[in-house]
């Protein structure tokens, strides 16, 4: 059961399943908080602080699901749920910035790579932060925000695409996934600080997972490798996001302060001009 929450904007209207409390709401709508037992039930907790917020937040937990339903004993987060939000962060007067928080073992490739690309595109400051793990199509979640942490313990996998189901044995097959490897590994390199051969080359590694190719990061060795910007916790993903906030305010008020000399210069000068006419 979800807790149910819209969004109206004009014509436009958003739904917010994950995070109701910190949907922006419109004027018109009355506030209604969820019953104790919808809270219990959706929470494990009776009662949540209330929080009214300039920052967003969106988790990605369990398997990204695609355009396939997972099977209801699987936590999957739907991109269906996430691409609204996303849409309505943007447009939204109210919200600043946004925060993603992951904890994720993957999924799929291009729901993953949609959920990134909107993430990227944003015009408002953005963190993400890797909780427990961001693995397989997290990663380009995860660099895909402006600046990017990791707990010190977390983990991220990198490893290379996979198909599921059947697959034709033929020469086209291999070409469709190195192309769509392509995608992963050129929207990674253009958002983070890693080179495509190095990102290749944690991508093919051998030996270091029983059952796979490719290579396990832990914490800081994310941030040496040039995938993950910062080793931090909640604290210091929403600090940062703050500061972010913040320089934009400070730069947006000096772009308008400088602009308000030009105007008033203008305006003298039209009134110099009318008195002496007058004169």
């Amino acid at each position: 059961m979800f807790v149910d929450s819209s969004f109206s904007m004009g014509e436009l209207s958003f739904r917010n399943e994950l995070n109701p409390d910190l949907m922006p709401s419109s004027d018109d709508e009355e506030d209604k908080s969820p019953s104790p037992n919808e809270t219990l039930n959706e929470y494990g907790e009776l009662n949540l602080p209330k929080v009214k917020s300039n920052i967003h937040v969106i988790t990605i937990v369990g398997q990204i699901e695609g355009h396939l339903v997972m099977p209801p004993q699987n936590k999957a987060t739907k991109y269906e749920h996430i691409i609204p939000q996303l849409v309505a962060v943007e447009q939204s007067k109210e919200i600043e910035g946004l925060i993603v928080i992951l904890n994720t073992v993957g999924g799929d490739v291009e729901a993953g790579l949609a959920i990134a690309e909107m993430i990227g595109s944003l015009t408002k400051p953005t963190v993400s932060l890797v909780l427990g793990g961001g693995h397989s199509i997290g990663v380009p979640i995860a660099v895909s925000a402006r600046t990017s942490f990791i707990a010190p313990t977390a983990t991220m996998t990198i490893h290379p695409v996979r198909l599921t189901g059947m697959v034709i044995g033929v020469q086209q097959s291999f070409d469709y996934l190195e192309r769509m490897q392509e995608r992963v590994i050129s929207f990674v390199t253009t958002h983070a600080n890693i080179t495509p051969e190095k990102f290749r080359e944690l991508m093919m590694t051998t030996g270091e997972l029983a059952r796979d190719v490719g290579t396990i990061v832990v914490g800081q060795n994310a941030v040496d490798t040039g995938l993950i910007d910062r080793v931090g916790g909640l604290g210091d993903a929403i600090a940062c996001l703050k500061e972010m906030i913040s320089k934009e305010k400070t730069a947006e008020r000096t772009k308008v302060r400088t602009s308000k000399p030009k105007n008033s210069t203008t305006k003298a000068k039209r009134n110099d001009k009318k008195e002496g006419a007058k004169l």
